[in-house]
Formats: C-alpha cells, sequence, structure tokens
C-alpha cells in the first residue's frame, strides 16, 4: 500500500474517533448539535444519548479497524478496502435516508482513499 493511500486511510479512522467522541462524550454539545443537525434539547434525552453512545462505540470501532488494517495486518490492502468500502456505503445510505451531505462529509475522504488504493 502506497504511503498516501496509509495517510488517507489514517485521516479517515481519525474521522471516525472524532465522530465517536461527538457521539459518545460531547453527546449534547454544540459541535455535536452542530455536526448532526440536531437541536441540543433532543440530545440531551436520556434515551436518544444511550442510541449516540451505541453509535459511537461502533464508529470507534471502525477507527480502530482501519487502524488495524493499515499498521498491523499482513492482508492490509484488502481490508482496508473492505472497511472503505462498508464507509461509502453507510455514507450512501445516509445520504439517501437523513443527510445529502452524508455522501460527501462522511463518505468524501474514504472515497479519495479507496481510490488512492488503485494506484
Amino acid at each position: 500500500m502506497s504511503i498516501l493511500s496509509m495517510v488517507l486511510t489514517t485521516l479517515v479512522a481519525l474521522e471516525f474517533f472524532y465522530i465517536m467522541y461527538l457521539e459518545t462524550i460531547a453527546t449534547t454539545s454544540t459541535a455535536t448539535s452542530r455536526v448532526f443537525n440536531l437541536p441540543q434539547d433532543e440530545l440531551k434525552k436520556k434515551s436518544f444519548k444511550v442510541l449516540m453512545k451505541n453509535q459511537g462505540i461502533y464508529n470507534g470501532l471502525i477507527g480502530l479497524g482501519l487502524l488495524y488494517s493499515v499498521y498491523l495486518s499482513t492482508a492490509s490492502l484488502e481490508l482496508v478496502r473492505v472497511f472503505l468500502v462498508y464507509i461509502i456505503i453507510v455514507a450512501i445510505y445516509g445520504s439517501m435516508t437523513s443527510d445529502k451531505k452524508i455522501i460527501v462529509t462522511q463518505g468524501g475522504l474514504a472515497i479519495i482513499a479507496l481510490v488512492s488504493t488503485v494506484f
């Protein structure tokens, strides 16, 4: 895998760690409200916070999986591509069901990283 692909994939992992931070630690913050375009009143509901924290763990594990794929796996390129395709599919689904911007905000860097693995 090229250094460019490694750097881009690491940036995607960091993006997912940031999403995890917003969803699990800063659940009711103004940043979380702005990023997810949700009113803070909604974010403060107990049931919603539980859902956000659960989703945050998944996003953190995606970030961890990407880092493992890049730096520790013997099948690095294959695993990176699997994770990036997964992220892109989820971003497509999110853009169809939630907010059209998700394909760019969540999937954009992953798309660039995936394309970089071809060269």
